[in-house]
């Protein structure tokens, strides 16, 4: 996945700001002066440079100093390049745009979106932004028994468990119960699905309560509202199913993961 541009440059920034300020505390340690290196018939030979203009070699004994005012040398350069770089981040930061080409899509309204097929610019960071969006989720009510899929996500089945693991390892981006306006209510579809190939958003509805006729009529409700925002049953809207006697049928779900969401 492509990377979040402007994200990377201001953790570049913020290294750099704090690497200069290691390094200028740390040279005032220092002792003065620099260190010439020579050498002559195969061997080095280290001077100090006075302030007159002339050098004083450095012996054996002077070993001590020659290694502080070669490393002291080696973090000047190192400051100056940082200082370089910083100031060139800030000229780049104050010009880059807060919208990128790739945001011109999610701006769009739904209405509009379900005609365009988006250019495909940063596949995997567009989709790595949209999963790791925030968005309110529904609430568990306390006392609930407690799922967690492998990534440490909380889902409310055991059955919700193996469509997430499902979904993450065929590669699908997801969100679960992610609020959804349709008409004039919010509801929570179980998994909402973001296709990459054409970068459309999909729902996918668990029914695992099949023998419950209450139940039913919430999802045949579900169904109509839906409806209400052209979400249509084999084109954005998908569903697995389940009862007391029927379990979820995993190789149909990969059947439908591998045909309608890549």
């Amino acid at each position: 996945m492509a990377v979040d541009i402007r994200k990377d440059l201001d953790a570049r920034h913020g290294l750099l700001s704090k690497s200069i300020e290691d390094i200028e505390k740390k040279m005032q340690s220092f002792p003065e002066g620099r260190i010439n290196v020579r050498v002559r018939n195969g061997k080095t030979y280290y001077y100090l440079a006075c302030s007159n203009g002339s050098d004083k070699y450095l012996s054996r004994e002077d070993t001590k100093l020659i290694e502080l005012l070669i490393q002291k040398d080696y973090l000047n350069r190192v400051l100056k390049r940082a200082k370089k770089e910083l100031s060139a981040l800030e000229k780049i930061l104050k010009l880059y745009p807060d919208n990128l080409a790739e945001d011109v899509f999610d701006q769009l309204s739904e209405k509009r979106k379900s005609f365009i097929k988006p250019i495909n610019v940063y596949d995997d960071a567009y989709a790595q932004k949209w999963m790791t969006a925030p968005y309110k989720r529904k609430p568990f009510k306390k006392g609930m028994p407690e799922f967690y899929t492998t990534k440490g996500e909380r889902v409310r089945s055991k059955s919700e468990i193996i469509i997430a693991d499902r979904l993450r390892a065929n590669g699908i981006p997801y969100r679960y119960e992610c609020p959804l306006k349709v008409g004039k209510k919010i509801i929570h579809p179980d998994f909402t699905i973001l296709r990459m190939s054409d970068r459309k958003i999909l729902y996918h509805e668990h029914c695992g309560k099949m023998g419950d006729p209450k139940y039913i009529e919430d999802m045949l409700t579900r169904a109509k509202d839906y409806g209400l925002e052209s979400i249509i049953l084999g084109d954005r809207l998908f569903y697995t199913f389940e009862s007391e006697t029927i379990p979820l049928d995993v190789v149909m779900l990969d059947k439908l993961i591998k045909k309608h969401y890549r």
